[in-house]
């Protein structure tokens, strides 16, 4: 993790400023707000959604000072769809620490959640710029239709990959996607430009969250901030398991998918399946996707010239399907 940490720290300058501004969004006349909102979007976190739309704004030669408050923007919308997601799965670890709901409840972590989502639509409505609202607002409600879909599949041991794919579109990759297009919006770039950021972000995103779902079946609440398995006792049927479940026998697959729709599985029973992931190649299958999907990526950046604003979001692209954490 620290070489991981070490890579990061180039980005330092950018992460200290954007750092600065969510100080700023959390201003409330009530305390609570501030306190659990300090929790949710000050505790942690990588901070990826706005750098990728400062650098993408200065890609496109926009280099104004108002790009830091706007990147907030990206970061709320992520803090409120998982302060969301939380009360949804009954989540209680958040980045290795006890989730908001957890400690204050399901209608605070709505509320506080809600709150976020309307100070990011003020601070874009302050930019008055009809396509940056437009993104903004299209991106909102493909982020809420994918989290209604992954509810509607939640042990839902049928799930296609194209299924699957659909949805951790919605949910993760088009917010990446947004803030990548938005630096182009706001940066008054081509209309081709924007689309060549748009489809970079995508295919990234999608890479993004592949790796997540990785990380379930194989990482560690130290690394990761939550714990080894979580999602499967969630009952999200993610990649890795989509894949595995096409090994299986008939018989094995009938039996594990009773007791966890029914909710007898046993903590035994959670770690044959994980060791069954771990063992038939999903995981390095899921692994090669996410390469692919950040080659694909990649190549939406070819029409830009080289300089070393573009040589930092490859080397990002990258350490999204390199990083361990």
């Amino acid at each position: 993790m620290r070489e991981e940490s070490t890579f990061l720290d180039q980005f330092a300058s950018q992460f200290g400023k954007i750092n600065e501004e969510l100080g700023k969004v959390l201003d409330s006349k009530v305390s609570l707000i501030e306190k659990v909102g300090s929790h949710s979007l000050l505790g942690g976190g990588k901070r990826l959604r706005p750098l990728f739309f400062i650098l993408s704004c200065q890609l496109c030669n926009y280099h104004k000072s108002d790009m830091y408050p706007l990147s907030t923007v990206f970061e709320c919308l992520h803090t409120a769809s998982l302060l969301h997601d939380d009360v949804l799965d009954n989540a209680s670890i958040r980045r290795g620490r006890s989730s908001a709901n957890k400690i204050w409840g399901n209608s605070t972590a709505v509320l506080v959640g809600d709150f976020l989502f309307s100070r990011s639509s003020r601070m874009a409505v302050e930019k008055k710029h009809i396509e940056f609202l437009k993104i903004l607002a299209d991106t909102a409600i493909r982020m809420t239709e994918g989290q209604m879909l992954e509810l509607i599949n939640t042990h839902n041991w049928s799930i296609t990959r194209r299924e699957y794919m659909g949805i951790i579109t919605s949910k993760t990759a088009d917010l990446l996607s947004a803030a990548c297009a938005s630096g182009g919006i706001v940066a008054g770039a081509k209309k081709d430009d924007i689309e060549s950021l748009r489809n970079f972000g995508l295919n990234m995103g999608i890479a993004f969250q592949i790796v997540d779902d990785v990380f379930d079946y194989t990482s560690s609440v130290e690394k990761t901030g939550k714990p080894i398995g979580s999602d499967l006792r969630e009952g999200k049927i993610t990649l890795p398991l989509i894949y595995t479940l096409t090994y299986l026998e008939k018989g094995e697959r009938g039996r594990l998918e009773h007791l966890f729709k029914n909710g007898n599985a046993l903590d035994k029973d959670y770690l044959r399946i994980i060791e069954l992931v771990q063992d038939n190649g999903a995981i390095n299958k899921c692994l090669k996707d996410a390469q692919d999907y950040a080659d694909l990526a990649e190549t939406y950046l070819g029409p830009f010239p080289d300089s070393p604003i573009k040589e930092s979001l490859l080397k990002l692209n990258q350490f999204i399907v390199d990083r361990s954490y």
